[in-house]
C-alpha cells in the first residue's frame, strides 16, 4: 500500500472522530440547557432561618439545628430558645443567608 493512501484513510477516521465529537459536545450543551437552573447534587446543608406555616399564620424562626428523617416528609427545626417544630416539607421553607 502506498503511504498517500494510508494517509488518506487516516484523515477520514479523523474526520468521522471528529463528527462524532461534535455530535457530543452538542448533545451535551442541550443536556446542560434542558436543566436549566436544577441543582444536580443537593449541597447546601447550613440553614440559619426559616419560614414556617403554623395554621393560618407564617413565622419566621432562627435554625439552632435541624433534621429531616429517612423515607418521611418530615423536617424538625429547633430554635436557638429550645423550642422544637416538627412539620411536614411543604409547610417551611429553610434558608441560607
Amino acid at each position: 500500500m502506498s503511504g498517500s493512501f494510508l494517509l488518506r484513510e487516516r484523515l477520514i477516521r479523523m474526520r468521522k472522530r471528529f463528527k462524532l465529537l461534535g455530535v457530543l459536545c452538542c448533545l451535551s450543551v442541550f443536556l446542560l440547557a434542558v436543566c436549566g437552573n436544577r441543582q444536580m447534587f443537593d449541597t447546601t446543608w447550613n440553614f440559619n432561618r426559616a419560614y414556617l406555616i403554623v395554621g393560618d399564620e407564617v413565622i419566621e424562626v432562627e435554625i439552632d439545628s435541624w433534621r429531616d428523617f429517612d423515607n418521611s416528609d418530615m423536617i424538625q427545626i429547633r430554635t436557638p430558645d429550645g423550642t422544637t417544630y416538627l412539620t411536614h416539607s411543604v409547610n417551611i421553607i429553610l434558608i441560607q443567608d
